[in-house]
């Protein structure tokens, strides 16, 4: 996880204002505002995490948002900065860390595709988050999107399901399985449209 974050500020260190506020992946959410959700995702325990979704009366995204808000900073340089500063934290809300991994990946992409980025992932990191998504709807609905198909990675081991094939890089079977339309351009296979018409639904 570590290794992912510093990938990313990396990556981002020279963004122009312009391109921090580029849309990101995540509906409604700018690049700058994706990095600030991962800087809230790395700062909160169990206790700081139960607190603010009592104090939101359980709306999780409320907490969400208000987290946020928390970590966005006055600028994208304090924004990014902030970001830094978690790179090395193992602090995560009641989450396993393999979903904490999860979640810096798939919103590393949310970031990097827009704007145009490419990181190419350890083989096997990639793998252990898709083989986490495929069986679990606790963080985003994955396994219940991809029922019914099977999936097979052209770049590694990881294969799931049974049913009509969807075959491509395994981020992008990572990305397309937690609903992101854009990278069932990356895949083929006559699961495909189905996959496609999954993304973007809960």
């Amino acid at each position: 996880m570590r290794t992912e974050r510093a990938a990313l500020a990396a990556d981002l260190a020279s963004l122009t204002d312009e391109q921090w506020a580029t849309p990101s992946l995540c509906t409604g959410l700018t690049v700058r505002e994706v990095l600030a959700h991962l800087t809230a995702g790395a700062s909160l325990n169990t206790v700081r995490w139960l607190a603010g979704v009592i104090r939101c009366r359980f709306d999780f995204d409320k907490q969400v948002a208000v987290r946020l808000a928390e970590q966005l900073g006055a600028d994208p340089a304090e924004t990014l900065a902030r970001f830094r500063r978690v790179v090395p934290s193992t602090t995560k809300p009641p989450l396993p860390a393999i979903a904490m991994l999860g979640e810096t990946l798939v919103h590393g992409e949310d970031i990097r595709r827009p704007l145009g980025i490419r990181r190419d992932y350890p083989i096997d990191v990639v793998t252990r988050v898709a083989e986490y998504y495929q069986g679990s709807d606790m963080v985003v609905v994955a396994k219940k999107r991809i029922a019914g198909l099977r999936l097979a990675a052209v770049d590694g081991a990881f294969t799931t399901g049974s049913g009509p094939v969807v075959s491509g890089p395994t981020v992008a079977l990572v990305m397309a399985m937690t609903g992101r339309a854009t990278y069932c351009d990356d895949l083929e296979g006559e699961g495909v449209d189905i996959l496609r018409g999954r993304c973007g639904t809960a």
